[in-house]
């Protein structure tokens, strides 16, 4: 079934206790954190979605009880003189997370399809190749046992001019915006053509596209949580080993630990 953005804007507000059911999912995600690191496995949690979308505000509740050293979270610019003069694909072929470790993109690889593609950054060629190169990267990270969540948070035109007022409003805001947000609204019916198509030709069974309603902040971050907990729990498996007996033994002739107790 085709994705359409238009699904995902009824921004209902959220409904029940928000910090409760957010400080839930956070030690739901600091589990499957443990999970990866005990049984070695690595994941990829990806974000896209508008300028002011609240990406960032995602990955902030997102992290806030894991362990920061087995994590690291990219935040994706545009590249530098020597990625440019490289496979657009290489830079993050480099940032691939190791076993044990989850890797957060705040935007990723899709840039190719969707602002280079826009802007022109790249040749109609090359973001046309892009889909089959995307879906091929993907599928090698899959095969080799890297789990992929792809999130796009997606927000009406009237709700991100809200949100981008909001940032200009508050000093202590106003340097996540600049004339880049501004640039990319003014093209806003081109990006929903190039999300459209980026949907139809990437959305596939190995890494699916998960769309996040991002009209309201809080119901938007307990969806995209949750959405991340319930992929991650099928990749990693969730029970934990015994203890080590020689641990026990140690503990127990230093302090007198007793596991019956």
């Amino acid at each position: 079934m085709a994705i359409k953005l238009s699904d995902y804007e009824k921004g209902g507000n959220f409904e029940g206790d928000f910090d409760k059911a957010l400080l839930k999912l956070q030690k739901r995600l600091e589990k499957i954190q443990v999970a990866h690191i005990v049984h070695k496995r690595r994941s990829v949690v990806m974000l896209e979605g508008w300028d002011a979308a609240g990406k960032g505000g995602i990955i902030k509740r997102m992290t806030a009880l894991l362990d920061p050293r087995y994590f690291k979270v990219w935040s994706i610019s545009a590249p530098t003189e020597d990625e440019l003069g490289r496979h657009f694909l290489w830079r993050f072929w480099t940032r691939l997370p190791a076993d044990r470790h989850i890797a957060i993109y705040d935007r990723s690889w899709y840039g190719r399809v969707l602002v280079e593609r826009v802007e022109s950054f790249c040749s109609e060629k090359e973001w046309k190749r892009g889909y089959d190169e995307i879906n091929e990267f993907e599928a090698q990270q899959v095969d080799s046992g890297t789990a992929i969540v792809k999130l796009f948070v997606h927000i009406t035109q009237k709700e991100q001019d809200r949100q981008l007022a909001q940032r200009l409003d508050d000093p202590f805001k106003r340097w996540k915006t600049g004339l880049e947000d501004y640039r990319n609204r003014a093209k806003r019916d081109a990006y929903v053509e190039a999300i459209k198509e980026m949907f139809a030709r990437t959305d596939t069974r190995w890494a699916p596209w998960h769309v996040i309603d991002g009209n309201d902040r809080k119901s938007a971050r307990i969806a995209a949580l949750t959405c991340i907990a319930d992929a991650l729990e099928k990749h990693v498996p969730m029970d934990m080993p015994p203890a080590d007996p020689v641990v026990i033994r140690l503990a127990q002739e230093a302090f007198g630990y007793d596991p019956d107790d």
